[in-house]
């Protein structure tokens, strides 16, 4: 990650990504470089060559909402990405995270004993979690880092049968709502492309993402393969946390899976009269 031009790096990549024949130009072999050439984005952004390639320079700090906008229509941006393009160009300052998670939050997570939740900041420390979270992701008794875990701890990774996915969400997620100036975000990024090839695969790829809803899949050494649905809030509070909230549709087998995890959670063991049902949901004749 470049952290002195990352303006720059967002918009090179997003250049790089982008189909000459979506705007009727010619693609081929011809072409020197991948996706659009400067003065093509710069021409369908109805902006001067000079300009553009002062932003992607980083010589150029301060453009406007209305170029932030013609470039967010030239390179196709949602709402996150347009968001995000905000930051870099310095539209839009954040507060630093606080650490701490207020006691109110926290005897909240404890009330939701069958609700799996979670507290964690822009760059996946996770701060507070109940007992059923932890049942989930026991990665978090060795590290509170959810990327970290993700990408580094081979057991954590063994949770997600569709795993390219979740890892696609997670650095996208991380781009979206991290200070891209932080030294925090520096230090996460930088350890992670050290140790991690696909780590720096996905975030090369600048993809840009809000985690909102969505659904997870696992396969647990405990309950066998589950998949539940997740929702994400903004805590306001302004410190910049959101919680998130795993739920399954009742009376079904994830809701059971998620029901007998709770079990588990609290003593350690699962009704013996379920395991064997449970043991047929995994081919490998795990539990």
């Amino acid at each position: 990650m470049s952290s002195s031009n990352t303006l720059g790096d967002f918009l090179r990549a997003r250049r790089a990504g982008s189909r000459p024949g979506d705007f009727g130009m010619p693609s081929g072999e011809r072409r020197r470089v991948p996706g659009l050439r400067r003065e093509e984005v710069a021409v369908l952004a109805g902006m001067s060559t000079d300009y553009y390639v002062r932003l992607e320079q980083g010589r150029e700090r301060n453009p406007s909402d209305e170029v932030l906008g013609a470039l967010g229509r030239v390179f196709g941006l949602d709402g996150d990405a347009m968001a995000y393009l905000r930051r870099l160009a310095g539209a839009h300052h954040r507060t630093s995270d606080g650490e701490r998670v207020s006691a109110r939050t926290r005897r909240l997570l404890e009330l939701w004993r069958d609700t799996p939740a979670l507290v964690q900041n822009r760059y996946a420390d996770v701060l507070a979690y109940n007992r059923l979270a932890g049942a989930i992701h026991p990665g978090l008794a060795r590290d509170r880092n959810l990327l970290r875990s993700f990408f580094l701890d081979s057991d954590e990774r063994d949770l997600f049968p569709q795993w390219e996915q979740a890892a696609c969400t997670a650095v996208a997620w991380l781009r979206a709502d991290a200070d891209p100036d932080s030294v925090r975000l520096a230090s996460l990024v930088g350890e992670l492309t050290l140790k991690s090839h696909d780590f720096a695969r996905l975030w090369a790829r600048h993809d840009v993402r809000a985690k909102s809803t969505g659904r997870k899949a696992f396969r647990h050494p405990v309950v066998g393969e589950f998949a539940v649905d997740y929702e994400t809030f903004r805590l306001e509070d302004g410190s910049g946390h959101t919680l998130t909230v795993y739920h399954a549709e009742p009376g079904g087998p994830d809701a059971d899976a998620l029901a007998l995890l709770s079990s588990h959670a609290v003593t350690g063991r699962l009704p013996s009269h379920t395991v064997a049902s449970r043991v047929e949901r995994r081919p490998d004749g795990q539990v």
